[in-house]
């Protein structure tokens, strides 16, 4: 993860050192050679995977004449929406690093092991509205939501364990498939209330700039640059649902009709291809991707 393009290019080494320097840990060590099992560790794989997205964009501004500023909005998935942050100028790097390690400990610390659980409900007939009445039956064994909307097909849902599996059972009497995800803590659900606290406190301690062109935040769907608001809805964003299928139904009601992703891999391009086919998606996850890119 990152290894090529570190020793291919000074400025995207330089963003892995930066990483590894806030943290006070070896993070790029991780990342380029593992074990996977630590990596994918909350607390590591959250800065990790922000700090490969930026290598990506700062190579891509630096080698290949990329401007973030020409486009007309930003977003991230779940803590992808950090890394949007930093790629516009809202949190440094140092911050974001330091941020997002923090948000991976907390959302582990705020639920015991095994208490919680998360599913993936997928398949032809899953949409929003299968997957909320799959969580309605859940919740009548305890906490369950919807935590992830991606896209018609694929829903994910978070909560205590038992009404989770609950919630499988439904999910599935119903005509969709429906896989337990191998998950650490049950994210973006009112479980990760104890996390949403400790990142209020991390959030008003640093200093945001507003973003230098809009942010859709997950929580509002709104586009803003009022950082108030952006401390706010990050902290919402912990125990809230994802909304990125209404995201980039957004974006297509409001023009937009070119996705771009930066990042280790192309799974929003896979959703937003879903969402709205009709428009244009690029993934940029390698040099090469930037050499041919027409922007």
């Amino acid at each position: 993860m990152g290894a090529a393009l570190s020793k291919e290019f000074a400025i995207a080494k330089s963003v892995f050192d930066e990483v590894d320097n806030a943290l006070n840990q070896n993070l790029s060590g991780l990342m380029f050679d593992g074990p996977i099992e630590v990596l994918t560790l909350t607390e590591n794989a959250q800065p990790a995977i922000m700090a490969a997205s930026i290598a990506l964009l700062r190579v891509f501004e630096k080698e290949f004449g990329f401007d973030v500023s020409k486009a007309s909005y930003a977003a991230g998935h779940s803590l992808g929406e950090y890394t949007a942050l930093t790629a516009t100028g809202a949190f440094s790097l140092v911050d974001a690093a330091k941020l997002l390690k923090l948000r991976g400990l907390s959302m582990q610390r705020a639920v015991k092991p095994g208490e919680g659980a998360m599913a993936s409900l997928i398949g032809p007939k899953v949409d929003i509205a299968l997957a909320e009445k799959a969580a309605l039956e859940g919740a009548k064994h305890g906490v369950c939501v919807v935590a992830n909307d991606n896209n018609n097909g694929n829903v994910v849902i978070s909560g205590e364990k038992s009404a989770v599996d609950a919630a499988i059972e439904a999910a599935k009497a119903m005509g969709a498939r429906a896989i337990p995800l191998a998950v650490s803590a049950p994210f973006h659900c009112p479980l990760m209330q104890p996390a949403a606290e400790e990142m209020r406190v991390a959030l008003d301690a640093v200093d945001i700039k507003p973003p230098i062109i809009p942010i859709i935040p997950n929580i509002s769907l709104k586009p803003t640059q009022d950082v108030n608001e952006i401390k706010a809805l990050l902290v919402e964003q912990v125990t809230g649902r994802v909304r990125w299928r209404e995201t980039v139904e957004m974006f297509g009601q409001i023009g937009v009709n070119r996705f771009v992703e930066i990042g280790a891999g192309s799974v929003l391009t896979g959703m937003s291809k879903r969402i709205f086919a009709e428009a244009q998606h690029i993934s940029i996850t390698n040099a090469d991707d930037m050499q041919s890119f027409e922007g």
